[in-house]
C-alpha cells in the first residue's frame, strides 16, 4: 500500500513538473514569437515612412532630371510592389528592390549639382537618410528577435513543444545581392 501511494505521488509530481516545464517553454516561445512580430511591426513602420517620403523625393528630382524617366519608373514600380506585398518574405523582397531602385536614383542625383543645392531637396534627402537609418536599426532588431526565437524553438526540450504547437522558424530580413555592389557614379 505504501509503495502504491509513493509511486502515485512520484508520478503526480513528475506530471506536474512536466506540465510546468512545458508550460514555461510554451510561454517563452509565445513571448519570443510576439517579440518577432513586434520587431517586424517596427520595420514596417519605418518602411511606411520611407514609402511616404519617396513620391516627394522623386517629384523634386524629376524637376531637374526629366530625361531620367527609366529610373523614376523603376522607383515607382518598386514602391508599388512594396505596397502590394502580402507575406513577410514578399515584403522583404519588394523592399530590397525598392532599396536598389533608390540607390540608382541617388546616382541620378549626383549628376545634378543644382539639385543637390536646392533647399527642399536637401530637406527631403535628410529625411530619407534618417529614415534609411531607422530602417536599418529596425531590421537589425527584427533579425535579433528572429535569431532568439529560432534558437529557442530549435533547442531541446523546447523543440518538442514547438513541434507540438506548430511554432515555425521565422525568416530573417536579408540584404539583396545588389546591395553589396558599390554604385557607379558618372559625371
Amino acid at each position: 500500500m505504501y509503495n502504491k501511494i509513493r509511486t502515485s505521488l512520484v508520478i503526480t509530481i513528475a506530471l506536474c513538473c512536466s506540465f510546468t516545464f512545458s508550460g514555461c517553454g510554451y510561454n517563452t516561445m509565445v513571448t519570443l514569437d510576439e517579440g518577432v512580430k513586434g520587431a517586424w511591426g517596427q520595420v514596417e513602420t519605418q518602411l511606411q515612412r520611407r514609402m511616404d517620403l519617396i513620391p516627394n523625393y522623386v517629384e523634386t528630382v524629376k524637376g531637374y532630371a526629366a530625361h531620367e524617366k527609366e529610373t523614376f519608373v523603376q522607383v515607382t514600380e518598386a514602391r508599388s510592389k512594396v505596397a502590394g506585398a502580402g507575406s513577410i518574405p514578399e515584403k522583404i523582397q519588394a523592399n530590397n528592390q525598392l532599396t536598389s531602385a533608390l540607390s540608382r536614383l541617388m546616382v541620378v542625383v549626383e549628376r545634378y549639382p543644382d539639385l543637390k543645392a536646392n533647399q527642399n531637396f536637401i530637406a527631403l534627402q535628410d529625411e530619407l537618410a534618417g529614415t534609411e537609418n531607422r530602417i536599418s536599426v529596425a531590421r537589425m532588431r527584427y533579425n535579433e528577435a528572429v535569431k532568439t526565437y529560432n534558437v529557442s524553438i530549435r533547442k531541446f526540450p523546447q523543440n518538442i513543444i514547438a513541434n507540438m504547437f506548430d511554432f515555425e522558424r521565422a525568416e530573417f530580413f536579408e540584404a539583396p545581392k545588389e546591395a553589396k555592389e558599390v554604385p557607379k557614379v558618372k559625371f
